[in-house]
């Protein structure tokens, strides 16, 4: 059954205590933008904020029976609220650790190799990838060049007065006519 708008807390928090959960979701309407705001001013990410949010009105639901009747009722999700914040942080300092923990095993272990590589690559491997780019039209020239300066489509596109989707098919057709050019010259050698 759906209660009036404006029903007192403490009516709703008896309809719940008779098991009507859906009486829980008035409690939800009533404190959930105070709560997202709450969230949203700590993280920014708004998917994050909308699952911490969720995570808070679990816990308060779960744990409701905790709840001292006649206190501030906002003031006691928001420090449910700081909790699952907190947990998240925790949770994201460790997952960022743990990922530059990662990147620095992979840096060493293949710190010998990549510069055994970048050995390998000879002037004359870039001079013909230099003299490919150059016989490119200059539109294409542009293309790449901005790929390598690592420019956006979109502003490439909005600089050429073209789609983001031409930019792309440029860019798929420089990076042919470059394959095939250097293929050429290394082929002649």
């Amino acid at each position: 059954m759906r209660m009036p708008p404006n029903t007192p807390l403490e009516t709703i928090l008896d309809e719940i205590s008779r098991g009507d959960s859906g009486a829980f979701m008035q409690l939800v309407e009533a404190h959930g933008l105070m709560l997202r705001s709450y969230i949203g001013a700590q993280v920014f990410n708004g998917s994050d904020v909308q699952d911490l949010a969720q995570e808070t009105f679990i816990a308060a639901y779960l744990t409701l029976h905790r709840y001292q009747r006649g206190e501030d009722f906002g003031a006691w999700l928001r420090g449910i609220a700081r909790n699952k914040v907190l947990m998240h942080f925790r949770s994201s300092q460790r997952r960022v650790g743990a990922l530059d923990t990662f990147r620095a095993e992979v840096a060493e272990l293949t710190a010998d190799e990549l510069e055994t590589q970048s050995r390998g690559v000879r002037h004359e491997q870039i001079a013909t990838l230099l003299r490919c780019i150059a016989k490119l039209p200059e539109k294409l020239r542009r293309v790449v060049r901005a790929g390598l300066d690592g420019v956006k489509a979109q502003a490439l596109a909005d600089e050429l007065q073209a789609s983001v989707g031409a930019i792309y098919q440029l860019h798929y057709r420089a990076n042919q006519l470059l394959r095939e050019c250097i293929q050429e010259e290394l082929h002649d050698v």
